[in-house]
């Protein structure tokens, strides 16, 4: 079938699947997030698709949550005696981190980091949790949802016909 074809039923069809996992009391009880997993999915084929872009996806991703816990303990902790520039200072010096680290392999698409950086804030906001008790369940949605880019595009890639674009130039035809 045409790849756009292809890719559209196994998108589809694993997302019903994804958000149907999150929506399991137990994964639901360990604060994981289907948002995250498909902001993951989607940076899996923004990494370049294949192995290296989950990889890639989750490394970015995941290093940028860690930033993103650390800069807002900085801002409640040791930066808070600057008042309303806290927050912004930890924001900076944590954005200013991710693009410094970019030439580490597996660390070197920026905004893959700044989408981990804000799923963490996501989670401490949305469930009130503390930065530390945040950062697990944001980590495992991130692998989740890196692990669902690799399985669409190998089954995309199964269900197009010969010859036609592959499910990562389907997906994201401008960094093929």
């Amino acid at each position: 079938m045409p790849a756009l074809i292809a890719l559209t039923l196994s998108v589809g069809v694993l997302a019903v699947i994804d958000t149907w996992l999150f929506g399991l009391p137990g994964l639901a009880a360990l604060n994981l997030q289907v948002w995250i997993s498909f902001i993951a999915w989607g940076t899996h084929f923004q990494a370049g698709g294949k192995l290296n872009g989950t990889l890639t996806a989750i490394a970015c991703m995941s290093f940028g949550a860690l930033v993103g816990m650390a800069a807002i303990i900085l801002a409640g902790g040791p930066f808070s005696s600057l008042g309303t520039l806290a927050a912004p200072i930890a924001v900076g010096l944590g954005a200013a981190l991710i693009v410094i680290v970019s030439k580490i392999p597996y660390l070197g698409i920026p905004p893959i980091g700044f989408y981990g950086f804000a799923a963490v804030a996501g989670v401490i906001l949305l469930k009130g949790l503390a930065p530390t008790a945040a950062i697990v369940p944001t980590i495992i949605s991130i692998v989740i949802g890196a692990l669902f880019g690799i399985v669409s595009e190998v089954v995309t890639d199964a269900l197009t016909r010969k010859g036609q674009p592959s499910a990562e130039a389907t997906a994201d035809p401008g960094h093929v």
